[in-house]
């Protein structure tokens, strides 16, 4: 099975996109949070490669493919900030103070988990820029030495985990007020969880796709300066 599927350029996008149609019948049919889209496609192409006895290498020749949307995927959502630029030229002070301080909690929680856990230089900076986006994570990772692959699952892992989670978290802290769920949603949950943000209302989606931007800009800042700390 592995060799026969290794001369299929495009097995890995085939596989990729089935799993994710997949997932989102799931979801339609479960209207279940866990039910994200991305995490059913995740868990069917590990049961798919572990069942199969696909090698992962095999699979990534064509679903690496896909990776090339994603930078052109990011900057599309600057469209929903667009019809909403009226806002950030409202509140600027408040909406740039809160994306820094969602920032600055980032590298503070990691920078103390770095240290309860006893992680070395390497897996800290590897795990800094898990809640930005991974077309920007990914070079902040390799730039400063950091393991490349384990940061994809840290942003991955974030991004679900924020997409998720999200709603019922601003419901628990009372959290009403549409520019702040976008803003807590962007900055802690990068383009995964601002879909999510879309989901809940026009402005929260416009607000976290400022968040991703300016929290990206940011976090490339903040990772220099908190990687010489371990």
């Amino acid at each position: 099975m592995n060799e026969l599927l290794s001369q299929t350029v495009f097995f890995g996008i085939f596989i990729t996109l089935i799993s994710y149609q997949a997932g989102l019948w799931i979801k339609r049919r479960t209207k279940l949070a866990l039910a994200n889209p991305l995490l059913m496609a995740v868990i069917m192409i590990i049961l798919f490669l572990l069942i199969f006895n696909v090698d992962y290498e095999t699979y990534e020749k064509g679903a690496d493919y896909i990776s090339i949307f994603l930078t052109p995927a990011t900057v599309s959502l600057a469209v929903p900030l667009y019809r909403r630029i009226e806002l950030l030229r409202s509140y600027p002070k408040a909406i740039f103070a809160g994306i820094a301080a969602g920032v600055l909690t980032a590298m503070v929680s990691i920078f103390v988990m770095s240290l309860a856990f006893g992680l070395n230089h390497q897996e800290y900076v590897t795990l800094l820029p898990k809640s930005i986006t991974t077309a920007i994570a990914l070079g902040v990772s390799e730039k400063m030495g950091g393991i490349i692959g384990i940061t994809v699952v840290a942003v991955s892992i974030t991004g679900i985990l924020g997409n998720i989670a999200a709603e019922t978290i601003l419901k628990i802290f009372k959290i009403d007020e549409p520019i702040a769920k976008g803003l807590a949603i962007g900055t802690g949950a990068h383009a995964l969880g601002t879909s999510r943000a879309m989901e809940i209302g026009e402005i929260e989606g416009a607000m976290s796709s400022l968040s991703i931007v300016v929290a990206g800009i940011m976090t490339v800042i903040a990772v220099s300066v908190f990687a010489l700390f371990i």
